[in-house]
């Protein structure tokens, strides 16, 4: 079952319902009762796109599933790339797919962001990722969908001996939306950082969905994703990590800490660990709270207005993910956009 599998039938027997553990709290079935349209082939003027401005690189536009299909970069080359995925057609289905392969010794640093010019879409976006041996891949994804769309986005990354993966996705979710890592660590000594950020209000819905795998002896891997809810919005996290027979000296970290701010708001979190391997060093973590009371009277105490208070607290709350971007271009793109969303 996929929303990828009913746009291409039409069928909505194919959505994927609460009935399916990984899709409880994130049910497809039953929000969707009729299906869009196709999205139509997309004629008018793309604008600039005022996160990749400041970023130099090459760029990809994808417009409602639609453009190139395959980003490869040959061994020992280094590269940056701005990968656009627009979503264009107001009201329409789509599918996508691209495929970002790095051979031997390559390096790329990639932004992707997902656009919307129109809303009420619906969507499904699968992004392969391969890293051969020694390869580095460092990318942000900036998920900027309309509060009335439904969106999946499923990046399925592989990586080989002593490749490794910096991922950072930020968003500010939708009507449903789901973004989905699947990592496979496929040979010894590759390393895998995975971070998250979100923030939701109103009645906005974000399912951050990840497995990583660890397949090989001596690779390692850190998950860190934090959050804030208000109104009424609803966050999702499910985290697993899977340690196969044979994959010693793992060494594995998942942490997930979320701040509610309204007593309409929800988070939904399940960290899971599966070992089946000796001599590895695997722990989780998750916390929910909210802002700290006292912090809150002494920023009042000195000064600020109550709303400001809070805001300047959760901000700092989340911004230390944004430590963990190690590529400075990335890390102020990832600032500027969690400065827009920090503004009154």
């Amino acid at each position: 079952m996929s929303l990828a599998q009913a746009l291409l039938t039409g069928d909505p027997g194919y959505l994927p319902s609460r009935r399916e553990e990984a899709w409880r709290w994130t049910d497809l079935r039953g929000l969707i009762r009729v299906l869009p349209p196709p999205a139509p082939a997309f004629c008018g003027d793309l604008p600039l796109a005022s996160f990749a401005a400041p970023f130099p690189t090459e760029e990809v536009v994808i417009v409602d599933g639609q453009g190139p299909t395959g980003l490869d970069i040959p061994a020992g080359e280094t590269r940056r790339i701005s990968l656009r995925l627009i979503n264009a057609a107001a009201g329409a289905g789509h599918v996508g797919r691209v495929r970002v392969s790095l051979e031997a010794g390559a390096r790329a640093v990639l932004l992707q962001t997902h656009e919307a010019l129109a809303g009420g879409y619906v969507g499904e976006t699968q992004i392969d990722i391969s890293l051969g041996d020694g390869a580095r891949l460092e990318r942000l994804v900036l998920a900027d969908d309309r509060e009335d769309a439904v969106s999946v986005t499923i990046s399925d990354v592989r990586l080989a001996r002593g490749a490794v993966f910096n991922d950072a996705v930020l968003t500010t979710g939708a009507r449903r939306q789901r973004l989905e890592t699947r990592l496979t660590h496929a040979a010894g000594e590759s390393e895998a950082r995975l971070l998250g950020l979100y923030r939701l209000a109103g009645r906005r819905h974000a399912d951050l969905t990840s497995l990583i795998e660890h397949e090989s002896p001596g690779s390692a891997s850190d998950q860190l994703v934090k959050g804030t809810v208000d109104g009424q919005s609803r966050a999702v996290f499910q985290g697993r990590i899977l340690v196969r027979p044979g994959a010693d000296r793992t060494d594995a970290r998942m942490g997930h800490h979320a701040l509610v701010l309204s007593d309409t708001a929800e988070v939904d979190a399940k960290p899971e660990l599966e070992i089946y391997a000796d001599d590895v060093s695997c722990a989780h973590g998750n916390t929910v709270g909210t802002l700290d009371d006292e912090a809150l009277f002494y920023l009042r105490q000195r000064g600020m207005s109550e709303a400001r208070a809070r805001a300047f607290l959760t901000e700092a709350y989340v911004s230390a993910v944004l430590d963990g971007i190690t590529d400075q271009d990335l890390q102020t793109v990832a600032r500027a956009w969690l400065a827009r969303e920090a503004a009154p």
